[in-house]
């Protein structure tokens, strides 16, 4: 059987990409810089910045006993509104679902370059490990377009007392984790390309019947020539 590991550079490097994508849209789902607040009574937010991320709001303050003071969000609270209870559901499924894609296109990539016996049944999984790659990617986008909206058409958060926040910033801007998930979905759409534009050799695939009685062929069998020495 031919070697065919020469047709899968372009897989190969979807994988690195994909596994980039992985890790960036972990992070975005950590950080706290979804939103930027403005807030003008600086008398408990001294810095005058509040960071607002979708698990957590956290400010800088010079007037309480910790200098940094962050309260957390979750899915279950009232005052959190849609779009971040759906970005908390919606990120953590985007994690999930790289994680299967990269483990699909390591599959896939291991069949090509180590497998000699199983090669022809890898264009599957390299579709499937495509279609994951952009599902996720699509999955991602999703609240990281709704985010973005929301900050932009000013929407506020109305913060419980707790939280020292106002009820609504003086103004407010996307923060950097929006572009961060960005980026992360974007190289997930195009490690999901490679792996869907993928062509396997053609005469890769033998079906079981030819390849079982190629074996046969080759089998010891007496030589004529031999009997008539």
């Amino acid at each position: 059987m031919d070697f065919v590991a020469h047709t899968a550079h372009w897989q190969f490097l979807g994988l690195l990409a994909g596994c980039l994508a992985w890790i960036v849209t972990m992070a975005t789902a950590g950080m706290d810089e979804w939103r930027l607040w403005q807030v003008e009574d600086v008398s408990v937010v001294t810095s005058g910045v509040a960071w607002v991320g979708i698990w957590r709001a956290c400010f800088h303050s010079h007037a309480l006993p910790q200098a940094e003071r962050c309260r957390s969000m979750g899915v279950s609270d009232a005052f959190v509104p849609a779009e971040v209870k759906a970005a908390q559901v919606m990120m953590l499924l985007a994690a999930l679902g790289g994680l299967a894609a990269n483990v699909g296109g390591g599959l896939a990539l291991r069949r090509v370059y180590f497998s000699l016996e199983e090669r022809g049944n890898v264009r599957p999984l390299f579709l499937l490990a495509g279609s994951l790659f952009v599902l996720t990617a699509a999955v991602a986008s999703v609240p990281l377009l709704w985010n973005l909206t929301s900050v932009l058409n000013g929407a506020t958060i109305r913060f419980p007392p707790h939280f020292l926040l106002p009820a609504a910033p003086a103004s407010q801007r996307v923060g950097a984790a929006v572009g961060v998930g960005f980026f992360g979905a974007t190289l997930m759409l195009l490690s999901g390309t490679s792996f869907l534009c993928y062509r396997a050799p053609p005469g890769l695939w033998t079906p079981p019947a030819e390849a079982s009685g190629r074996a046969e062929n080759f089998e010891g069998r007496n030589n004529p020539s031999f009997h008539a020495l």
